[in-house]
């Protein structure tokens, strides 16, 4: 319950001119645990390790503290803080915890047997956990926000959660900036389209679509005016290609694997080379990214690949696939065991001939 009435008893002055309260009439909002089944002496131990700390401190303190009774002050204080900002109208991020204590509870009388017939008294102790919190005096907490802005940390307050807000949103559209940049360099590189191509004006492209140019987006717009379909703008804006990346996990998806049809695009790639070249990784294992059409599995340790229905096919885990052993056999890789053992298929024209 908070209790912060503005009539203090039991207050006196020291010499020095330092006001002293009595411990369980201190100002502020409290919140009280009664009963609590340990002794009051575990619990000022931990107490005593938070006691004057910032509430945001504390709470990291008896987050990592490893002592059981840590839990039941890290609830206390939580609800402290709650009473502050809803009852008394207080700012969370300016707290502290101004007082802490522990009472001795009851305790609690029971038995044990012992030789010949006797018994030995076993108490098992109790005790009341409260915690006070209280505003920060102005000085020091002008000091705490002006620490915490030169560190770069938020110091708390809804402006300052608005701010982070805010600074992990540019971060995000500055990474998938890059990941567009990344894709029109790679799209600049190939060679220009030719034939009936559409001629699109590269200026009011640009415009629409944050500065992708027309050689992006050229392929797109003639499968479109050919079907009559609608433009994928998704597409327009982050370049060609069926694979799928994800710009806040940095994952990309093949077409036809696990989770590639629940994924919404942020950018697209040719090859699963560019999506790695753009610091995107698969999503799973590489068992789970297999492409359509690729059932032949190759091996990195090795330089072997593997064909279905081959002797190790199934005991293989695949870390590259590929749709014909030519395309294996052109990246390097041999046969694991021979042809023979991998019941490599012929061709069609192949056996003609034969």
């Amino acid at each position: 319950m908070a209790q912060s009435g503005t009539k203090i008893a039991a207050v006196r002055e020291t010499r020095k001119g330092a006001t002293i309260y009595k411990t369980n009439e201190r100002p502020g909002t409290r919140a009280q645990v009664r009963y609590v089944r340990v002794s009051a002496y575990k619990a000022r131990e931990v107490l005593d390790l938070v006691r004057g700390k910032h509430v945001v401190d504390a709470d990291e303190i008896l987050q990592f503290t490893e002592r059981d009774i840590s839990n039941v002050i890290r609830k206390a204080l939580a609800s402290a803080v709650a009473n502050a900002t809803n009852n008394d109208s207080q700012d969370p991020e300016a707290l502290f915890v101004s007082a802490c204590y522990a009472d001795e509870g009851p305790t609690l009388k029971r038995w044990r047997p012992r030789a010949r017939g006797r018994a030995t008294r076993i108490r098992k102790r109790t005790c009341h956990i409260t915690v006070i919190v209280a505003r920060l005096p102005e000085a020091e907490l002008r000091r705490r926000n002006d620490a915490d802005t030169r560190s770069g940390r938020a110091g708390g307050g809804a402006a300052d959660r608005a701010s982070r807000r805010a600074r992990v949103a540019q971060s995000k559209q500055a990474a998938r900036a890059e990941a567009r940049q990344h894709d029109h360099d790679h799209d600049e590189d190939r060679d220009a389209p030719t034939g009936d191509a559409v001629e699109v004006d590269q200026v009011t492209l640009a415009d629409d679509l944050d500065g992708v140019t027309a050689d992006d987006v050229t392929s797109d717009l003639e499968t479109d005016v050919e079907t009559g379909g609608d433009i994928d703008e998704a597409r327009l804006a982050t370049g060609t290609g069926d694979i799928k990346g994800n710009a806040d996990s940095m994952k990309y998806h093949v077409p036809g694997s696990q989770w590639y049809d629940q994924t919404d695009a942020e950018v697209f790639f040719e090859t699963a080379a560019d999506a790695e070249a753009a610091g995107y990784e698969p999503a799973g294992s590489v068992a789970q990214q297999q492409p359509e059409g690729a059932e032949i599995k190759g091996n990195f340790g090795s330089m072997k690949y593997h064909v279905p229905g081959s002797q190790w096919y199934d005991q293989t885990d695949p870390e590259v696939w590929f749709a014909t052993t030519e395309e294996a056999e052109a990246a390097g890789y041999e046969p694991a065991g021979g042809a023979d053992k991998q019941d490599v298929d012929l061709d069609a024209d192949e056996k003609d001939e034969n």
